[in-house]
């Protein structure tokens, strides 16, 4: 059986930031990365829209879901500006844009990849690609990592395989399997920054291609549970943009928990029911003649005014001035609590992440060992951790891939309980 000192499973971000870190610090120690594609980092690749959104210049615990207590202390230990002074060592000078947005200064994903890529030869780690782990058993003081090339004893192993999004890039969710096989239990999993479709009795069809800033509710049960502000683009089968896709976990959890969710959406952020009723008012008043299209283009695109009157079932042709009282309420509640009929979202195809995962209290946030499998570590995507878009998912792989790649070849293994102190 061929042997290494730590073999990586899993050759995306997380992975190959493991496979420096530990390239870096290995010594004479031997490092092999597995991965089951043929050629790695297709999520880098298509990220960012082919750019690469490689960190925000802000990132804190409240940018994700999880147990945020662990989410903190892991992000303190590899922060923004670590990244920064990471990727500026391999090459790869990054730039910050007005969103907080950090992207390479060349927009493209493949000056990422190649650096990272470029380093994991320099430090000498083997590649292994096409090499898809179908187990991994516990054997002779370590671990018996198998796959279609062959068993490879290791002494530590770093499950990096990703979670459930995109799994045409190989993160097809075989990594639970594996984390469960040795005992790990697992939290349900559900997409995350996921476009959402919508009834066919909406309006989006017609409005494809517009976009636009609203504030997004989401209420599951009666309850209020996220309130967010952002840019929304209606599209041919429902609503996507920034907004949604953050959005869209607290919608895909609840369903994936059985619970009833509705999303609503105020097209004026600024606006309160009060507000919008005043301003309508006023308006009618200074121009009785206006159309209420004409009226609404005002505060909304005209093509947006006209579908919401029709919703609500007003003419939008009407004269503002001579709007009842019971049309001119349900124009409030039509831009103020807009009712959005999600009726599904996009699917794992379309999802940028995976909400749940391996729970963070099963792992050591120093090391990002698992207290259940002393030797083995877990870290990216696998884990029960998501962040909202705009690269706080990429900071929080090159985290746990930092803390995981130098724990795994520079601890000293004890079965005493001092191991999993924190």
């Amino acid at each position: 059986m061929d042997s290494a000192d730590v073999v990586i499973v899993g050759g995306g971000a997380a992975g190959l930031a493991a496979a420096i870190a530990s390239g870096e610090r290995k010594g004479s120690q031997r490092i092999i990365l597995l991965d089951g594609a043929t050629a790695l980092g297709a999520k880098i690749l298509v990220s960012g829209g082919g750019r690469c959104n490689v960190t925000h210049d802000v990132v804190t615990a409240a940018d994700f879901f999880g147990n945020r207590r662990i989410i903190k202390n892991v992000l303190a230990a590899w922060s923004v500006q670590q990244t920064i002074e990471w990727f500026a060592g391999m090459g790869v000078e990054l730039k910050r844009e007005a969103t907080g947005k950090l992207f390479p200064v060349t927009d493209k994903a493949r000056t990422v990849l190649h650096a990272l890529l470029e380093r994991c030869r320099v430090v000498g780690v083997e590649i292994r690609t096409g090499r898809r782990v179908s187990g991994i058993e516990r054997s002779d003081g370590g671990f018996a990592v198998r796959s279609i090339g062959g068993a490879i004893h290791a002494n530590a192993v770093i499950l990096a395989t990703g979670g459930r999004s995109l799994p045409k890039s190989g993160s097809d969710g075989s990594g639970y399997a594996l984390a469960r096989s040795l005992g790990h239990s697992l939290t349900p999993t559900a997409p995350g920054l996921v476009p959402l479709v919508l009834h066919e009795t909406m309006f989006h069809q017609q409005l494809s291609g517009l976009s636009q800033d609203v504030t997004i509710s989401t209420i599951v049960r009666g309850k209020p549970i996220d309130v967010r502000t952002g840019s929304l683009l209606w599209t041919h089968f429902g609503v996507s943009g920034p907004v949604v896709m953050d959005a869209s976990r607290c919608w895909t959890w609840a369903h994936e928990q059985g619970d009833p969710a509705d999303v609503y959406a105020n097209l004026r952020p600024e606006w309160t029911a009060d507000t919008a009723r005043q301003w309508i008012m006023t308006q009618a008043e200074a121009s009785p003649r206006k159309s209420l299209a004409k009226t609404l283009a005002f505060v909304l695109p005209e093509r947006l005014a006209e579908a919401v009157c029709g919703h609500v079932e007003i003419d939008a042709s009407k004269a503002a001035a001579q709007l009842p009282r019971d049309e001119r309420e349900r124009l409030v509640g039509a831009l103020t609590r807009l009712p959005l009929p999600v009726t599904k979202d996009r699917g794992w195809n379309h999802a940028e992440v995976t909400a749940g995962g391996i729970p963070l209290e099963e792992i050591n946030y120093r090391t990002m060992e698992s207290r259940v499998v002393p030797g083995l570590y877990v870290i990216g995507e696998i884990l029960d951790c998501d962040g909202r878009i705009g690269g706080y998912n990429f900071q929080w792989a090159w985290a746990t891939g930092y803390l995981a790649g130098c724990a795994a070849v520079t601890s000293r293994r004890s079965d005493g309980p001092d191991r999993w102190n924190t």
